[in-house]
């Protein structure tokens, strides 16, 4: 079963304090076990024990002496171990009447001499369910050994207040931690809630929404920033996309209405023919004509659609030197021949070398030159100006007629947009021609722009890297 994120985090949370509550109460417990032990074995081993067991012992009623130590637990007990490991006498410390039944395991005789030896815990009786010992031999009884043994009742109480004590503790501890985990993460995921309700509303469709927070102050924030930016990318995709979209069924619709004028002459003269008009030479000879016409017109029209289309695949043109001086030359030469009544000047700094493809970039002065004739009045001028700068080659066609207006300066390189749209297709040709630069220019290398001339008309200006940069 999936779990959510909160239950994780607090199921994580509080396996770490228990964790860390368990090995806090296991340290301390060990350390007071073995502070309370330490203690017990230095008062094992003290001289004034062995002085207090020697005076007990040597007693007839097992009574401690005067300046003999008193501090010792009650059933602490001393027993005189003969050498066979029989138990001579044995004591209570502490007691009047004091005089006691064996209460410790034989055979505890040490073969040292006035040392106690190393203490050991054995199992107790009467009551008592441990003793920490230790023994030594003692000259005062002919070599007999002394026992001593103080009960571990005191400590094994004091244990078992303190295991008790941990237990309520990390009990509360761990309540506790639960609690305020459990509010500081709601606090924590708060935000990421916040989040997964806008990004139901972005699943939806609405791209516009933002997530928050977004500011560099935490992680959750970058992550909100990251996701924002994420989503305007997404968001510019898919307005990028709906305009291609747009783009693309406008271009059809007005391919399939260019299209559609040759194609009904074609079917209209062909039908004339059909009905009789070879038996009038004129009328056959003006169908003939007709066909022939539209035929061209329209075979160029699906060519400059094919141009269009193969440059928005990215398919690379040539890319070789190319003078656009040269080319310049004879796209002024041709207008001339064109407009014999228009003044077309050409203003070059002198060979101008790029890498392109000759044909397109012909197409493109042809196009810029023709756009300029057919768009303004018969006796309007229309200036060519070829330089360099910065490694850029500047080439610009300035005519002076009516100019463009805001409008038709952002849509004149769409394709099939005419800035007037009752100039006829004779005339003014299917609104490709801009199209076409533009994209040949971009896929140059080089970039188009329109801006209108200085006292009044549109000037082209194009710019295309020089060859060898």
């Amino acid at each position: 079963m999936t779990q959510s994120l909160l239950g994780r985090l607090l199921i994580g949370v509080i396996l770490l304090v228990v964790i860390g509550v368990l090995v806090t109460d296991v340290a301390t417990y060990e350390a007071m076990q073995s502070s309370l032990l330490s203690r017990i074995n230095d008062q094992l081993q003290a001289r004034s024990t062995i002085n207090t067991a020697t005076a007990v012992l040597g007693d007839p009623g097992c009574r401690p002496g005067p300046g003999t130590s008193s501090d010792f637990p009650s059933r602490t007990v001393t027993e005189l171990v003969a050498t066979d490991g029989s138990v001579v006498k044995a004591c209570r410390v502490g007691l009047s009447n004091s005089n006691a039944a064996p209460v410790l395991p034989k055979s505890l005789a040490n073969s040292g001499v006035d040392n106690p030896s190393t203490p050991f815990t054995v199992a107790g009786t009467g009551g008592v369910s441990q003793y920490q010992v230790t023994n030594w031999a003692e000259d005062s009884f002919g070599g007999q050994t002394v026992v001593f043994a103080i009960p571990l009742t005191g400590m094994q109480a004091t244990l078992g207040d303190l295991l008790l004590l941990e237990v309520k503790i990390g009990l509360a501890v761990v309540v506790a931690t639960a609690i305020l985990a459990l509010l500081i993460i709601r606090l924590g995921l708060r935000p990421l809630e916040k989040m997964g309700a806008v990004a139901q509303d972005i699943a939806a469709g609405d791209l516009s929404r933002r997530v928050e927070p977004a500011n560099p102050k935490s992680e959750i924030g970058r992550l909100g920033l990251a996701l924002n930016g994420m989503l305007s990318q997404i968001e510019s995709a898919f307005a990028e996309r709906t305009a291609s979209n747009r783009r693309l069924r406008r271009f059809v619709a007005d391919a399939s209405h260019e299209l559609r004028t040759p194609l009904t002459s074609i079917r209209g003269y062909s039908e004339m023919l059909r009905r009789g008009a070879a038996e009038s030479p004129e009328d056959a000879e003006l169908a003939r004509r007709r066909i022939e016409e539209e035929s061209i017109r329209m075979t160029g029209l699906v060519d400059d659609m094919l141009v269009l289309a193969r440059l928005d695949q990215g398919r690379p043109l040539e890319q070789e030197p190319v003078d656009l001086q040269a080319i310049a030359t004879d796209a002024v030469a041709d207008a001339r021949v064109v407009a014999p009544q228009r003044e077309i000047l050409l203003t070059s700094s002198g060979t101008v070398v790029v890498n392109g493809d000759d044909t397109r970039l012909r197409q493109v002065l042809g196009n810029l030159v023709r756009n300029a004739i057919v768009h303004t009045p018969p006796q309007t001028p229309i200036d060519i100006s070829l330089s360099t700068e910065d490694s850029m080659a500047k080439l610009s066609i300035a005519d002076h007629g009516p100019g463009l207006s805001a409008e038709e300066v952002d849509r004149i390189f769409e394709p099939f947009y005419r800035a007037d749209p009752s100039r006829s297709r004779d005339n003014g040709g299917a609104g490709l021609g801009l199209s076409i630069v533009s994209a040949v220019v971009t896929a140059q290398g080089g970039r188009v722009k329109v801006r209108e001339t200085d006292g009044g008309g549109a000037t082209f200006e194009v710019d295309l890297p020089l060859a060898g940069t």
